[in-house]
């Protein structure tokens, strides 16, 4: 009711127009994105530049409003498929190389970005926070770039895995660089970011569990081997609710119902094929109102601090890519370009900074900047790493017919 009557200013009418433009725009981005073969994700991301507030500024607020709710829910949905991908069989096949890739590029990167500033001469607190920043990934752009490619094989499967590990990774990372940062900074050394961090990641988890073991034996038996859509949407729903309500991650949350579901329900054929079809339109207005929130006056503010953030991550990326595929006995053709893939930088990155610009409040302006500017960056330019790299890998399949 509160939505409807803020949307009054411009009208309903006029914010249902909005959005089946956006949908146009959106078919326009993908038929784009499949002639140049450019990512599609990378195309939206444009077009909300170029109809946002650093382009025409053709889209109302009354709009963007609804940027927070669409982007929990398509991220939800991302969330339970890269949950879904770690199956009792992928994990016995892919597991070692999962986890020493994910390992190994959260440590890398990190140390790359603060150490190559903390050499600059950056402060040490701000460092430690960028570099923990750093380590985020984005599970939207990485999976919808992926699904593109219609990537499979080993190299798809772990690259899943990793995304899906990562969100958690980075977490303890950050918590740990919170607390460390507060020290550094002339206070003492704070538990609570690491009891905080704690709580999050074993709440989301515990959710996701009960909600995976609730949902698996209950759901596709009304059309006997796969669930309906409106159980698929239901268990989104829930799951991002009863997150948001407990204040955990709805992504981990998400990630650990799917990974439940997808190893208990074995009376599903195919566990979320309702949400990779429902999915599409969520992420169509995700991508393109996120590229519409994008600020590019702060690229061009980054200077020699963010353009050391920028080489030093892909750096970490590379590199933490590369040994972590050694320790876990990957292709070795594969290892050198998982780094590469993993590129994509999110929403979660600045939440991260707006958390730390609260611990060191005389440095939040230089965090936010970069931080900001170098996502936008990441953003754009990283699906497009994400799918040379499935290509390069013999990940990718021939692109598929349509308009």
């Amino acid at each position: 009711m509160e939505q409807i009557m803020k949307s009054e200013v411009f009208g309903l009418p006029e914010v249902f127009l909005v959005f089946g433009a956006l949908f146009v725009a959106g078919l326009a981005a993908d038929s784009f994105g499949r002639r140049t073969r450019i990512p599609r994700v990378t195309a939206l991301l444009l077009v909300g530049v170029l109809a946002g507030q650093s382009g025409f500024d053709l889209i109302p607020p009354e709009v963007t409003e609804w940027y927070e709710a669409l982007s929990i829910v398509a991220l939800t949905m991302v969330a339970f498929l890269l949950g879904g991908s770690l199956g009792g069989a992928s994990l016995r096949q892919n597991g070692r190389a999962i986890f020493w890739v994910s390992g190994s590029v959260v440590l890398i990167s990190m140390a790359c970005v603060a150490g190559a500033l903390w050499l600059l001469g950056v402060d040490p607190a701000v460092s430690l926070i960028l570099g923990a920043i750093a380590t985020a990934t984005d599970p939207a752009a990485t999976e919808a770039t992926l699904r593109q490619v219609r990537a499979r094989g080993h190299f798809a499967d772990i690259l899943r895995g990793v995304v899906a590990l990562d969100d958690a990774w980075g977490m303890i990372v950050f918590a740990l660089a919170l607390a460390l940062a507060g020290a550094l900074n002339g206070g003492a050394l704070d538990p609570a970011h690491l009891l905080h961090a704690a709580r999050d990641i074993v709440g989301a988890l515990g959710l996701g569990l009960g909600i995976g073991l609730v949902a698996a034996p209950l759901t596709g038996r009304l059309s006997p081997g796969e669930p309906l859509q409106t159980e698929a949407l239901c268990l989104v729903f829930l799951t991002a609710g009863a997150a948001m309500w407990l204040d955990v991650s709805y992504l981990l949350a998400g990630m650990a119902a799917g990974a439940v579901i997808v190893n208990r329900a074995l009376h599903h054929d195919l566990a979320f094929h309702e949400i990779e079809n429902v999915q599409g339109p969520f992420l169509t207005l995700f991508f393109i109102l996120a590229g519409a929130s994008l600020d590019l006056d702060g690229v061009y503010a980054i200077g020699v601090i963010g353009a050391i953030y920028v080489v030093m991550r892909i750096v970490g990326r590379f590199f933490g890519g590369w040994l972590g595929g050694a320790l876990g006995g990957s292709h070795p053709g594969h290892s050198r370009l998982y780094g590469m893939a993993l590129l994509p930088q999110a929403g979660v990155a600045v939440g991260m900074a707006l958390v730390a610009s609260r611990v060191v409040p005389e440095h939040a302006e230089l965090i936010l900047t970069i931080t900001i500017a170098t996502t936008v960056l990441f953003e754009v330019l990283g699906p497009i790493a994400t799918m040379w790299a499935a290509r390069r890998a013999g990940a990718g399949q021939p692109p598929e017919e349509g308009p």
